[in-house]
């Protein structure tokens, strides 16, 4: 029997690819998405909350969505929000799927606050290679655009908007992972196999602050 699965959901790149694989494996099924937030945006995409909520209904998939006080609240509080935030959603969940590639110990991280709330954490791409991973995420036709790029990395707040194609990983320099599993962009999906429409989004401006530079955009009504 297929275990209840819910998504952490970034509004990106890895959580569509970690989704598309749950949605073909014989041992879960995907039954809702979560996201977190701090003032109605995903920290680091920026993504607005009305965007992701357009994502999951796209997907559809019902979306959980978790207001944290800040961005790097105390663990305990994060993961106490997390917890009561999927508890009460009303789904019947048996795990908590995660788009984390490396094994750095997060892995650890995460199942210190999953399993003690008894549910199985999962992690469909985690030890595989970030190149590999990239030209699936491509070969799928999951359409992702770069949102946020760290400039302390030496990349270009000029890739903000830019498509995430193989001539993109191409391009980067060699100490910038492919996927980003760094921190060094993050990215927005706006379509792929299991949208029911893709999402079209106006650039409006790139917002430049401390380090980091994020493209600010209008999602488009269909």
């Amino acid at each position: 029997m297929k275990k209840n699965i819910i998504i952490s959901w970034s509004s990106g790149k890895d959580s569509t690819l970690t989704l598309e694989r749950l949605m073909e494996s014989e041992d879960y099924r995907v039954v809702g998405l979560y996201t977190t937030h701090v003032n109605g945006e995903v920290p680091f995409q920026v993504t607005p909350i009305e965007v992701v909520k357009m994502q999951a209904q796209r997907l559809g998939l019902p979306l959980v969505t978790i207001e944290l006080p800040e961005i790097f609240p105390a663990n305990d509080v994060y993961q106490s929000l997390v917890i009561e935030g999927i508890k009460s959603s009303g789904l019947a969940i048996d795990g908590i799927a995660f788009g984390d590639m490396f094994c750095n110990g997060i892995v650890d991280y995460r199942k210190s606050y999953v399993e003690p709330a008894g549910y199985e954490a999962v992690f469909p791409l985690l030890g595989e290679d970030s190149l590999v991973l990239a030209q699936e995420i491509i070969s799928r036709g999951i359409e992702t655009v770069i949102v946020t790029i760290d400039r302390d990395v030496q990349l270009s707040e000029e890739l903000c908007g830019q498509t995430y194609t193989s001539s993109l990983i191409d391009s980067l320099a060699d100490h910038v992972d492919p996927c980003g599993e760094n921190g060094e962009f993050h990215t927005l999906v706006i379509n792929s196999q299991y949208f029911n429409a893709p999402i079209k989004i106006k650039r409006q401006s790139i917002e430049t602050g401390e380090r980091f530079s994020h493209l600010r955009y209008l999602a488009l009504p269909v």
